[in-house]
């Protein structure tokens, strides 16, 4: 299922042009991301005790339309993919009229905190994800 995270444009993210800076963008998808992940179950806590860390290898950002100062936001996360030692997310950030603004993909790679290399996603994560898209799909296929 989608995970929704709301937040409001601050002060601080608007650029000399009057809208916010394209890096906040990237800094929105992150919180999105962070709650997101952890409503799954996969706190700093629980990734620091399994000697894991999920890292950005890729992104791919779309910017549709701009934001300005106090803006209500919501981003909503789907999973696009899965493989073994890593996985895709999709980010998408609508304004308060519930117009796309932005959206990008998220390539993700598991890391094993003390060697710094790829190791194999958890089994629990795997099937977190799984039925994520799965839900993302069957909800796609009933609208």
């Amino acid at each position: 299922m989608a995970h929704r995270f709301d937040f409001t444009v601050r002060s601080t993210d608007i650029d000399v042009i009057g809208h916010v800076n394209n890096a906040k963008y990237l800094e929105y998808m992150e919180w999105a991301r962070f709650d997101w992940i952890w409503q799954l179950g996969f706190t700093l806590d629980e990734l620091k005790r399994r000697q894991i860390m999920p890292v950005v290898v890729n992104i791919n950002i779309n910017y549709r339309k701009e934001l300005q100062m106090r803006e209500e936001v919501h981003a909503i996360t789907t999973v696009v993919k899965v493989g073994e030692k890593s996985f895709v997310i999709r980010h998408e950030l609508f304004n308060e009229r519930e117009q796309l603004v932005a959206d990008g993909d998220v390539t993700m790679v598991m890391i094993d905190a003390n060697t710094r290399r790829s190791t194999t996603l958890p089994v629990e994560l795997v099937e977190a994800l799984h039925a994520e898209l799965a839900a993302s799909r069957e909800n796609k296929s009933t609208t």
